[in-house]
């Protein structure tokens, strides 16, 4: 499973050319300085236009994060590093496309003259596997043994890198990621201690939790299911009864997968209980993730179960009450990895310059501004991190590391809006428990990488 790296790298590229002349007579002197005043000459001549090549020359960087977030700060701070050891170069970044929107159109993109030099993507089988399948994406192999990527992102951070036959876990690097992120619960520390509710460490504890805020008039977790919040509790529910055979079963095709079993059985039933109890609201099927954070940040509910992307914006943007983080109550396992990944279309028209862009976001001084800002850096200096309440998240972060489980949606390809169909429809009541799992099963065994 996934294990916190947090290393500095250096990497020392050394070059030399000695060059001699001697003679034995002062017409071989002249000769020799004439020539070296040509190679001066070539050389000279060679400079300028060296760097005229990359005048006027743009590398698109498309990505879904907020400038406010953690990872869209530290990749501004990157845009300028970058721009100022490249000059003539303008790096272009679009963050107007959404994750949906690029997820919904990255194989029809990628395929066209419109494709950008580097994008951030998705990862797992159905979504980055898929499209190395296709043959839309760069093979970084090479590249990333020649600038030592493998030697920052290790064990378990390679495993959604790396696809072969469009399964994570091995063969080519298709992707790099320069974050970690995992799924946790987010809580209103106000509430809690209004309400005379401790921080639980069990499931029964939770589920005692979320009795005393309903008991109060109060949806203890807020949730969106129009996209990955509420099939993430689902998972979360799937993954208090699971083990490591399971999860890599499921994630990696090692074994079958019973979607009747007492892990998914469980998932299943219990998160129609969540919504007859009043745990989540009935009306989350029509909220996105958008909506569910800023009804957390409101001060309205008492809970949100979301991943560590969220921990930046909610830094900055929260100021009317305190806030905490844990993991999800009496779980071995949750929902995380490695970063979303960078990915460098094969019609990209400046993968040189690509590469020197996922560099510079791997840059430790750039690594650290994630880090100070809310976000999991994999190559920082962990001292040059000193907000308390990021050192709140790199502890947490450690407690999960040994218990990654991925996510629900990345096994198959569009796996993710079949649970978001399936879990919508638990959640409203048109699908039984038994129902939704039948559901998942057929499409899961459908649609898997073969």
């Amino acid at each position: 499973m996934n294990k916190k790296i947090f290393t500095i790298i250096s990497i020392v590229l050394a070059a030399m050319f000695v060059f001699t002349a001697c003679g034995q007579s002062a017409a071989t002197e002249e000769a020799a300085a004439a020539v070296s005043a040509e190679e001066s000459d070539a050389a000279a001549a060679e400079a300028p236009a060296e760097t005229a090549s990359d005048e006027g020359r743009v590398l698109t960087v498309w990505h879904y994060e907020s400038d406010t977030g953690a990872m869209g700060m530290s990749w501004l701070a990157a845009k300028e590093k970058f721009e100022a050891s490249h000059p003539g170069v303008t790096v272009e970044m679009d963050n107007t496309r959404g994750f949906e929107q690029i997820r919904q159109t990255a194989s029809m993109v990628l395929n066209s003259d419109e494709a950008p030099d580097v994008m951030e993507y998705n990862k797992g089988n159905a979504t980055a596997g898929l499209l190395s399948q296709q043959g839309l994406l760069t093979d970084m192999t090479a590249e990333v043994e020649k600038r030592g990527w493998d030697k920052i992102l290790t064990g378990g951070m390679q495993t959604t890198s790396r696809y072969e036959n469009g399964v994570m876990g091995s063969g080519a690097w298709y992707g790099i990621t320069n974050y970690g992120e995992f799924v946790m619960v987010y809580y209103n520390k106000d509430l809690f201690a209004q309400y005379g509710v401790e921080v639980p460490t069990t499931y029964d504890e939770f589920v005692a939790a979320m009795d005393t805020f309903v008991a109060a008039g109060l949806i203890p977790v807020a949730t969106g299911a129009t996209e990955y919040p509420a099939q993430q509790v689902f998972y979360e529910l799937v993954l208090s009864k699971a083990d490591e055979a399971l999860i890599n079963a499921y994630e990696l095709y090692q074994g079958d997968v019973d979607f009747h079993d007492e892990a998914f059985t469980f998932g299943a039933q219990e998160m129609a209980n969540w919504v007859e109890k009043g745990y989540i609201d009935r009306n989350s099927t029509s909220l996105g993730a958008e909506d569910m954070g800023l009804a957390f940040e409101s001060g309205e509910y008492p809970m949100m179960i979301t991943g560590s992307w969220w921990y930046g914006r909610l830094m900055t943007e929260i100021t009317n009450f305190d806030w905490g983080i844990f993991l999800f109550p009496g779980n071995t396992y949750n929902p995380g990895s490695g970063g979303n990944l960078w990915i460098i279309p094969e019609n990209s028209e400046n993968k040189d310059l690509a590469y020197d862009w996922i560099e510079a976001t791997l840059d430790p001084e750039v690594q650290a501004i994630m880090g100070n800002a809310g976000g999991i850096p994999v190559n920082a200096d962990l001292t040059a991190i000193t907000d308390p309440k990021v050192q709140e998240l790199v502890a947490a972060f450690n407690e999960f590391s040994p218990g990654a489980a991925f996510y629900p949606d990345w096994p198959a390809a569009g796996l993710y809006d079949a649970l978001v169909g399936d879990v919508q429809e638990l959640i409203n009541g048109t699908m039984t428990p038994s129902q939704m799992l039948d559901a998942i099963d057929v499409f899961y065994n459908e649609n898997k990488s073969q």
